[in-house]
Order: structure tokens, then C-alpha cells, then sequence
């Protein structure tokens, strides 16, 4: 397999905020969790801006296409604060190097950030009985300045991103990929495509169900607005009609 290869994703840090308190609830994404009582939370560093990425063929066209913006939440050792810490860091596309590999079955992606000794892999998998594919593993490697101990983990049971063997998989809403205790990654409109290419381009989307959700609740809520606008005018015709009867008994 060959890899295709090109500027791509850095991380983008802010500095520390004071440290919560203890066993602070930390809102995200619509649901609360509890912070380690140990854990000292970096500020957001707001949205991640979107990456574009291709990987390449032995012939040299595309095998996988990818488009989203990533965000990761790590927790680890701290060398500064001598305690567990937990950053977010964006992926910045414009300083990061991609690369990876196509087999029939497998597929991977290669996010490489030089400066920070961070590789981020995401790997695919294509079941050819029911032409389904899926993002089955992650791992992430990092070594920064502020770790006690280099950073590794790797998923290989994860499913996340299912779509359908020549369909692009799409989600605009933002999608928390949960790798591990401490590993997590915000993933925003993402559109990826990791078999079946034609002409290096996309196919059709496939929506996630967060999208769908979406669409459905201005329907429900119009169809909901144009019952009761119905059911006042109905009251309103029978209210008129029984007026006029009043008027034919005097």
C-alpha cells in the first residue's frame, strides 16, 4: 500500500486554568460528568478548525478522503503542576502531516504533529458481507514537555462513524468519539469516506443520526403549529355556525 502525504494537523494549547474544585461537575455536550478530584481542566480552546485529508492508492488515486475538525481531551501526569491533568488541544491542519495505508478491508489515517512528538491513527474496517464500514480502532502517542511519561493508548473495540461500502459517511453536529479514561475526541463535521472511492471525490452522504434528529424537530414542531392553527379554525366555523342557527329560531 502507499500513502499519501501532506501539511496537516498541530496542536493549538491553551494555558492552565486554576484548578476546580473538587469533584466540579464539568458540562459537556448535553450530559454532566464528574471531574477527578485530581484533575486540573486546561481551558477550551474553542472550535477546531477542519482538516481535509487524502490517502492514496498504489496507482495514486484516492483510497480514503476525510474532512472534519478534531479536538482532544487527554488526561496525564503533569510535570509542572505535579498532579493529574486533563488538556484540550485542537488539531491544527496546517501544521500536521497525514499519511496511511488501503487494504480491501482495512483502511488507516495518520495524523502526524512533528513539534509535539503526537501521532494520532484512526483505523477502518469494511465487513464485506453486508458492505458496512466503521471506525473500529484508535491510537494516539504523544510525548510533551509537561508529561511525567510519554502518553500511549490504543482502542482496538471501538464502532463509531458506520456507513455503507461506496457512500460517504456525514455528520455536521459535533460527535465525542470516547477512546478510553483518558482519551477522548470531539469530532466536528466530519464527512469521511474510507472505501469505494470514484474519481478521488466523495460519494453520496450518509447522514448520522444527529443530523436526522435535527432536521425531524422543526418538522414535528411545524406540523405541531399547524394543528393548532386547524383546530382553532375548526373551533372558530363552529362557533359561527351555531351563532347563525341562534338567529334562524328568533
Amino acid at each position: 500500500m502507499s500513502c499519501g502525504t501532506g501539511a496537516i494537523p498541530e496542536v493549538e494549547r491553551r494555558r492552565a486554568a486554576p484548578p476546580p474544585q473538587k469533584n466540579a461537575a464539568v458540562l459537556h455536550q448535553g450530559f454532566a460528568t464528574v471531574a477527578p478530584p485530581t484533575a486540573a481542566l486546561y481551558k477550551d480552546p474553542g472550535r477546531p478548525e477542519k482538516g481535509n485529508y487524502q490517502v492514496n492508492s498504489t496507482n495514486g488515486t484516492a483510497c480514503l478522503l476525510a474532512s472534519m475538525g478534531l479536538q482532544l481531551t487527554i488526561t496525564f501526569n503533569s510535570v509542572s503542576q505535579n498532579k493529574t491533568v486533563q488538556d484540550v488541544v485542537n488539531i491544527q491542519p496546517n501544521v500536521t502531516k497525514h499519511s496511511g495505508s488501503c487494504d480491501p478491508e482495512n483502511s488507516s489515517l495518520i495524523l502526524s504533529m512533528d513539534a509535539e512528538k503526537t501521532n494520532l491513527t484512526f483505523f477502518f474496517t469494511l465487513n464485506t458481507t453486508s458492505n458496512k464500514y466503521h471506525l473500529s480502532e484508535v491510537s494516539l502517542s504523544a510525548a510533551w514537555p509537561d508529561m511525567k511519561e510519554p502518553f500511549s493508548t490504543h482502542n482496538r473495540s471501538l464502532d463509531y462513524l458506520q456507513g455503507t461500502l461506496g457512500y460517504s459517511y456525514l455528520c455536521r453536529e459535533e460527535q465525542t468519539l470516547n477512546v478510553d479514561q483518558n482519551l477522548s475526541i470531539n469530532i466536528f463535521q466530519v464527512q469521511v469516506q474510507p472505501f469505494g472511492l470514484t474519481k478521488d471525490q466523495f460519494g453520496a452522504a450518509e447522514e448520522c443520526q444527529l443530523d436526522e434528529d435535527d432536521m425531524l424537530i422543526p418538522i414535528v414542531v411545524g406540523a405541531a403549529l399547524a394543528g393548532l392553527v386547524l383546530i382553532v379554525l375548526l373551533a372558530y366555523l363552529i362557533g359561527r355556525k351555531r351563532s347563525h342557527a341562534g338567529y334562524q329560531t328568533i
